[in-house]
């Protein structure tokens, strides 16, 4: 777990739970900015949100942008940022790139 991971490599961290407080338009192309990916990379397509809502469409970067605001769960987690970078912590190492 990310926050595991943080907390025993003593790095100081703020957790979002953006289920409770779902990211804005901006604030989500802001993340996806600093990962460096599409919308479409970070879905989580096993989400039964996603299949039964968008399996199989062809979306536009916005369009899955929208579809990540209005169904949050369907955003791969955890996202670590720090500064201008960001990483999907699969597997928590990856949160060391951002040193």
């Amino acid at each position: 777990m990310a926050i595991d991971y943080l907390t025993k490599a003593s790095k100081s961290f703020a957790v979002v739970e953006y289920l409770k407080e779902v990211p804005t338009k901006a604030e989500l192309m802001a993340v996806l900015k600093k990962l460096n990916v599409s919308a479409e990379s970070i879905l989580r397509k096993g989400e039964p949100d996603f299949k039964n809502n968008f399996k199989g469409q062809k979306m536009s970067e916005l369009q899955w942008i929208e579809a990540m605001i209005k169904f949050p769960k369907l955003i791969e987690r955890p996202i670590v940022i720090k500064g201008d970078k960001a990483v999907v912590a699969r597997p928590t190492e990856l949160i060391d790139q951002l040193d």
